[in-house]
């Protein structure tokens, strides 16, 4: 803990009326964070990606499957022919994006999303199987307008990137080199039912939110 952290805690108790903790307080509470008891969770005896992909397309996001990432570009191109639109792509600095061989003749720009983004192309970090879930974070390769500005949301995650419940996240978010300033949790395109309790895609985010789920990391 750094002196200014301890200063503030200091103040924080002194404020409170409190004395420090004594040391096998202290080291509980450390155990019960590095350790947090699991409690109880639905249960289900699908494969993870299976599962992952009938929770997102029942809340109407799409899924392409392809064995590897060499078949990541057809992939994309297939669901942006399929809405005539033209491969014109602002994308995160993903380092497995990076390792795609995108076509030459498409139009790639690596930065924030603006209002005249038509698609976004981006990593993630898991998918949650559970509620179909997927959990992004900020970051200077993933800014969070990729996830939210433009109308068409293509996101790329792996098999091994699922995870089974939420729980599960938040465990791998402690094993994080660094704590991300937003997570962002996105369970298919952005909706509301304010007008005349009609659902309209597309209020808050993106109209359409289509996963490229790679089997293979290869």
């Amino acid at each position: 803990m750094s002196d200014a952290r301890r200063q503030i805690m200091a103040n924080i108790r002194r404020s409170l009326g409190r004395d420090e903790l004594p040391e096998s307080a202290q080291l509980e509470l450390r155990s019960r964070i590095s350790e947090p008891e699991q409690g109880i969770r639905p249960h289900f005896d699908q494969d993870l990606a299976e599962r992952f992909v009938e929770k997102l397309e029942a809340v109407a996001g799409t899924v392409t499957r392809v064995p590897s990432l060499k078949q990541v570009p057809a992939a994309v191109q297939n669901y942006l022919d399929q809405y005539q639109i033209k491969a014109k792509l602002v994308m995160s600095a993903d380092s497995t994006l990076a390792q795609i061989d995108w076509p030459q003749d498409w139009q790639i720009e690596h930065r924030p999303a603006s209002g005249g983004d038509h698609v976004s192309v981006t990593g993630v970090f898991a998918g949650i199987a559970e509620t179909g879930t997927l959990a992004l974070l900020s970051g200077p390769v993933h800014p969070t307008t990729l996830n939210f500005l433009p109308d068409d949301h293509i996101a790329l995650i792996r098999a091994d990137q699922i995870v089974s419940h939420l729980e599960d996240l938040w465990g791998l978010m402690r094993k994080h080199a660094h704590m991300p300033r937003t997570v962002n949790l996105i369970t298919g395109p952005s909706r509301t039912a304010d007008v005349e309790q009609t659902i309209q895609l597309g209020a808050h985010g993106p109209r359409r939110l289509h996963v490229v789920l790679v089997e293979s990391s290869a």
